[in-house]
């Protein structure tokens, strides 16, 4: 059977049909507008809507924190794991030296271990986390380097862990870098976790110590675990984001720009790139400095620095300890006129200072 319109009824129904079409596309673009926001400075960034995540909070659509942000490392699960004594070491003055193991992110890290002889204390043994400084990943050794720094606290009844870190030595992953990613300081995390489950240690009581970028991992690990008692830097690349990408370069006695056309600092050059000069868009990079929240920080500061140091500047250290009264925390800065990026000329007072200082805070 055929059915027959005149002409001025189809024509009607043919303009519903076609305003019914066009207001159906109009909300299909209003609704695409949800996964879309324009930022101020003019590039579009995706978001996650509620409906889509799950996340039914106030709040509306939320942006995904950037992966180096404080925010993101908060964010994070930390389960450590059991420790493993991989290997029994030559014993120390009074205490007992290993190669150890936990996991992190999947991946297993070692560490050296050290545990005080004697009779344990009821509630275990202090701990001291020690983050050690860059040493080129295919050449670091888990027993060699920083050998009288860790016998220092060693011998002065705490346990010692210094995590190796992912991709260096015997340890898993890729060296990911300290500055650019926060694999490091996720290691060093999970090895915080990793010592709270340990019998010999006291949960309670662990500090934490670093040196030059070491002392990065622990400014950034205080500002998330309050787990951390006390923390005691030497020579540390604590400058803010924006300070170590307008001041900081190696092999300099004075803050020097770093060159963006090098071939260094690759991860400098990434981040301009993608969030622009720390100037254009401080919300970012303030994001991603420790610097910025220091009102958080676990517990108090001890900072060391050698003014004639040529790896990091010794006005990053003075920084810092400004920063820290301002937030109305504790620090002590002792600045070695003419010493350098170890300190070697003032090795026993500054790591007598140390000691004293974790006895005081952590012991």
């Amino acid at each position: 059977m055929i059915y027959r319109c005149n002409s001025r009824k189809s024509n009607v129904y043919l303009n519903t049909h076609m305003r019914f079409i066009l207001g159906f596309f109009i909300l299909i673009l209003i609704a695409a507008g949800g996964f879309f926001v324009v930022s101020p400075d003019n590039k579009v960034k995706t978001t996650l809507m509620n409906e889509l995540d799950g996340d039914q909070g106030e709040g509306g659509p939320k942006e995904e924190v950037h992966p180096l942000s404080i925010q993101a490392l908060r964010d994070g699960e930390y389960p450590g794991s059991d420790i493993v004594i991989e290997q029994t070491l030559a014993s120390g003055s009074n205490y007992e030296r290993y190669i150890a193991s936990y996991k992190s992110e999947g991946l297993k890290i070692y560490a050296l271990l050290t545990v005080p002889n004697g009779e344990k204390p009821a509630t275990g043994w202090p701990v001291i986390f020690f983050n050690h400084g860059y040493i080129p990943p295919g050449q670091y050794v888990t027993t060699e380097r920083y050998i009288a720094y860790t016998d220092a606290f060693s011998r002065n009844g705490y346990i010692v862990f210094r995590s190796d870190y992912r991709g260096h030595g015997n340890s898993e992953g890729a060296a990911s870098g300290g500055y650019g990613s926060n694999g490091y300081t996720i290691d060093v995390l999970n090895a915080v976790s990793s010592m709270k489950k340990y019998t010999d240690a006291d949960p309670n009581r662990m500090g934490m110590w670093g040196h030059s970028m070491g002392g990065h991992i622990t400014l950034r690990s205080m500002v998330v675990n309050k787990d951390i008692k006390a923390g005691v830097i030497w020579a540390g690349v604590v400058a803010s984001y924006p300070d170590l990408i307008s001041r900081w370069r190696r092999g300099t006695t004075t803050p020097t720009p770093f060159p963006t056309n090098s071939v260094r600092g690759g991860w400098r050059r990434t981040l301009i790139e993608q969030y622009g000069e720390p100037e254009k868009n401080p919300e970012f990079w303030n994001s991603i400095s420790s610097n910025s929240y220091l009102a958080d920080i676990s517990g108090p500061l001890q900072i060391h620095h050698g003014t004639a140091d040529h790896s990091v500047p010794h006005e990053f250290s003075e920084t810092l300890a400004e920063q820290m009264k301002k937030a109305g925390k504790e620090a002590e800065l002792f600045i070695y006129p003419g010493d350098e990026h170890d300190i070697p000329n003032n090795f026993g007072i500054a790591i007598e200072r140390s000691v004293a200082f974790f006895d005081k805070y952590v012991k």
